[in-house]
């Protein structure tokens, strides 16, 4: 038996994978987001091992003799935030989470001040990363800055709480800005445009290596033998990709959780930073991949839910499982700035085209579709970095609907399938890293693709009205960001 622990922005989750490869029970915490200041979002570090241990030990009550059998445990989790942690490995403030704007201008200034960053890191400095916000903290709050011994990533955090070690993997040390990318160690170069050094940094290793043994007393609390190993870990979409046996050059995926990504994996470090396109190491060794990242897809969603008051299938539902033709009316889906293609923290979501008929089924369906359109925008960008990607899995909580699903198809004219444990895949595959690194067995073996239960064609005729929605929606952006300048 194996635990996977997926440390998210809404919420901790913890799935049990039994001998073969199936998930048994799951067990979740919410988490809340805190936002001080315009641009800004932050996190309780501590709130993310009280909502780890609260699953767990639901699992361990509800599930005592699977728990007790459990052999490696692999944790994910929600990358870039800044975990800043004194001499006594305490927080010295709230972690600056990834969809965090404020450091934009301390991207300007590394990138002026490290020219060499893009050939390292394989990527534009942007305001999620981890390196910049260290730039903001030293100009913004030099007393904590200077207390700062060091920077872990959220799910690093987490394992230094349950085993006492500050470790991370290369998949989510890629999303900090400060790793070699290409060579797989950490950049001394780009640390010192930052004002550290590979002191402050955790020690690397792959995502499927044993490199570290569950505390005893929570090994005791929760049942489990005396020496579980812990794994390496991923960051949340490297461990998606390895849930979804998403390890060969060319598997690709779509998903829709709070923030959306499209992601490929390489057989070979290929930045694309004019694309805004992310190169980052796989959670396994040898491998690479490039993600297009929207900062707001299933959150777009959960907005306009939170701000009408409902929830989001009592919005979904009058619409049903398809819609003939585009809504009326079109949505920006930049409700915290956007990744790729604009790297622009600044950027702004909207509605455009409203009028006195405009119903809440028109507002939804915008709203589905703009995310659409992001997409096809990080479709793009990824096609210009390399070769065309020809179909999807998706997943994340945006996968559970099949409208949605099928405007998705439909907006980038390929197939899109919906596939079993689409909404689990990134414990799932903190799950199987933990069994690599207990078992050493071959990644293929335990990386197997799940069972596909929807596919999702396009409709040629909507295809080509999406395509003309699109060539519309791809002007409001410009066209906005000229207003607001």
């Amino acid at each position: 038996m194996y635990l996977g622990i997926d440390v998210g922005t809404s919420g901790v989750k913890a799935v049990l994978v039994n001998e073969a490869g199936a998930v048994v029970a799951t067990a979740s915490r919410g988490l809340t987001l805190s936002h001080p200041a315009p641009l800004w979002s932050e996190q309780d570090p501590d709130a993310w091992v009280a909502a780890t241990v609260a699953a767990v030990d639901n699992l361990a009550a509800a599930h005592p003799h699977q728990t007790a059998q459990v052999r490696g445990i692999g944790l994910s989790g929600q990358m870039h935030g800044a975990t800043l942690l004194g001499a006594d490995g305490r927080p010295l403030r709230p972690a600056i989470l990834w969809n965090d704007g404020r450091a934009h201008a301390e991207c300007a200034e590394l990138e002026q001040h490290c020219p060499s960053l893009h050939a390292i890191a394989g990527n534009l400095a942007m305001p999620g990363f981890t390196a910049p916000k260290l730039l903001w903290v030293a100009r913004h709050e030099p007393d904590v800055f200077a207390k700062v011994t060091k920077v872990l990533l959220p799910k690093a955090y987490v394992r230094y709480r349950l085993t006492g070690e500050m470790i991370e993997d290369m998949s989510d040390g890629a999303g900090t800005l400060w790793l070699d990318v290409g060579r797989r160690c950490w950049s001394e170069t780009i640390l010192q445009a930052t004002g550290l050094d590979p002191g402050h940094m955790p020690q690397l290793v792959e995502g499927s290596d044993a490199c570290a043994i569950l505390a005893p007393e929570y090994a005791r609390r929760w049942g489990m033998p005396r020496e579980v190993v812990v794994a390496g870990g991923a960051g949340d979409n490297a461990a998606t990709a390895v849930g979804l046996g998403a390890i060969a050059p060319g598997d690709a995926f779509l998903s829709l959780g709070t923030s959306g990504v499209l992601f490929r994996v390489t057989e070979r470090f290929a930045p694309a930073p004019a694309s805004a396109v992310h190169a980052f190491c796989h959670a396994l060794g040898g491998l690479w991949h490039q993600m297009g990242v929207m900062l707001s897809a299933a959150a777009s969603l959960a907005w306009l839910s939170r701000i009408l008051a409902t929830t989001d299938s009592a919005l979904l539902g009058p619409l049903g499982e398809v819609v003939e033709r585009p809504s009326p009316v079109q949505f920006l889906p930049y409700l915290d700035g956007e990744r790729t293609p604009h790297n622009d923290a600044a950027a702004a979501g909207a509605f455009v085209g409203l009028r006195s008929a405009t119903g809440r089924d028109d507002i939804v369906q915008a709203v589905l579709e703009g995310v659409g359109y992001a997409a096809r925008d990080n479709l793009a960008a990824l096609g210009d970095a390399s070769s065309p990607i020809m179909e999807v899995d998706l997943v994340g909580g945006g996968s559970r609907s099949a409208l949605w699903a099928q405007i998705i198809a439909d907006v980038l004219a390929i197939p899109v399938h919906r596939v079993e444990e689409g909404e689990v895949g990134a414990a799932l595959g903190a799950a199987r890293l933990g069994r690599l690194a207990a078992t050493c067995e071959e990644p293929a073996t335990v990386c197997r693709r799940p069972r596909r239960l929807a596919t999702f064609v396009p409709r040629p005729s909507a295809v080509a009205a999406y395509d003309d929605g699109y060539r519309q929606w791809r002007k409001l952006y410009p066209a906005l960001k000229e207003l607001s300048a």
